[in-house]
């Protein structure tokens, strides 16, 4: 309130400042006034007739003209309207003393905050979240966590920001405590152990795969533990175990699961196709077959595929398929027309892409 009425006081005497001259009645300056000059003409026309310097018929002509220029000056000074004109100049100053501080107070009222409390520069920093660097949003809740160490709520949200940042052994123990006092899940497990993965080089130490161990005993459709126990295989030598873990995965894979281009490129870089050109019930129906109907047989079943790969040609699987089935046939071009096709259908999709030609790249096809 006291700061309210130190701003009054500071508008008031800046309003006044400005207005006071307005408010003054124009004081006739008789000492520069032209009356006064002429008067001292006429006085020094006297002096000069009584010392001899100018006749007395010049001294009378110099009196007339001055006299009638005198009475003209007195005439245009008693014509000014000033009583009128200083009652509007205080009139004006009076409305615009009163009237700027309404018309603020008028604009401020409906658009400011006039009963906002004081906001310390200590409070500012808790402003909304939108407008805060990422940094200063992680120290609010890391002093918050230090005052209520068992908010697992807490710790949950922070321990991805935290490896976001890069800041991996934070994180890891962020998401510890979240297990401890949120609960214990394979989804939170699953992010401990990526953690600790990337904190060791993207390398699945014993600790990492203890963790996702724990993720799929937690839930068995634990996608990204799964993941990288294939990747732990791979890294051990287990080649097979790995291409097991990764075709499970994708049995069981809706179409349109967006981590699907990511385990095929796992499955093709280990040297396993996505999945056999054949069913096992045809193949096991192809061994009673001579060779011709053998051959004929799978010749119709790549056809159906490629035909179903034109129609819908995000299955990058199925390309890999395609292009594995031609190689195996020994029709090299088709293969590689095929890989051509598959590119052009997945053109628009980086991880697809990205997918399909490292899975190429593993079955010898260049383009």
């Amino acid at each position: 309130m006291a700061l309210w009425f130190v701003f009054a006081l500071m508008t008031a005497a800046a309003v006044f400042a400005v207005l006071w001259p307005l408010g003054r009645s124009p004081r006739r300056q008789r000492e520069g006034s032209e009356a006064i000059v002429y008067k001292d003409q006429l006085a020094e026309i006297e002096r000069d007739a009584a010392a001899g310097l100018i006749g007395t018929a010049e001294a009378e002509a110099a009196r007339v003209e001055i006299g009638r220029r005198l009475l003209a000056a007195d005439d245009a000074e008693r014509e000014l309207p000033a009583r009128s004109n200083i009652r509007l100049r205080r009139a004006v100053a009076v409305i615009a003393l009163a009237g700027m501080p309404l018309l603020a107070a008028a604009f401020y009222l409906p658009l400011g905050s006039p009963y906002l409390p004081d906001f310390p520069l200590s409070q500012r920093a808790q402003g909304p979240a939108a407008s805060q660097p990422l940094d200063n949003l992680v120290a609010q809740v890391e002093a918050h966590l230090e005052k209520n160490p068992t908010d697992g709520r807490g710790w949950d949200v922070l321990a991805p920001v935290l490896a976001k940042l890069g800041r991996f052994d934070d994180a890891t123990r962020a998401y510890r405590n979240a297990i401890l006092y949120a609960g214990d899940t394979g989804s939170r497990r699953a992010d401990l152990g990526e953690v600790i993965t990337v904190a060791a080089g993207n390398v699945v130490t014993a600790d990492a795969k203890a963790e996702f161990e724990r993720a799929v005993a937690l839930n068995a459709d634990e996608v990204k533990a799964s993941y990288y126990l294939g990747i732990a295989a791979e890294q051990d030598g287990r080649a097979s175990e790995a291409a097991a873990i990764w075709r499970a995965m994708l049995a069981k894979a809706p179409q349109d699961a967006p981590w699907r281009p990511v385990v095929q490129a796992a499955l093709a870089r280990v040297g396993g196709p996505s999945a056999p050109v054949l069913s096992n019930d045809a193949i096991a129906a192809a061994k009673d077959m001579s060779e011709g109907d053998r051959g004929a047989m799978i010749r119709g079943m790549v056809d159906r595929l490629a035909t179903r790969l034109k129609q819908n040609g995000d299955d990058v699987e199925g390309w890999l398929r395609l292009v594995r089935a031609y190689m195996v046939m020994g029709d090299r071009d088709k293969a590689k027309g095929a890989s051509a096709d598959a590119r052009q259908a997945v053109a628009n999709d980086a991880e697809r892409l990205r997918a399909l030609n490292e899975g190429l790249k593993n079955l010898g096809v260049d383009g």
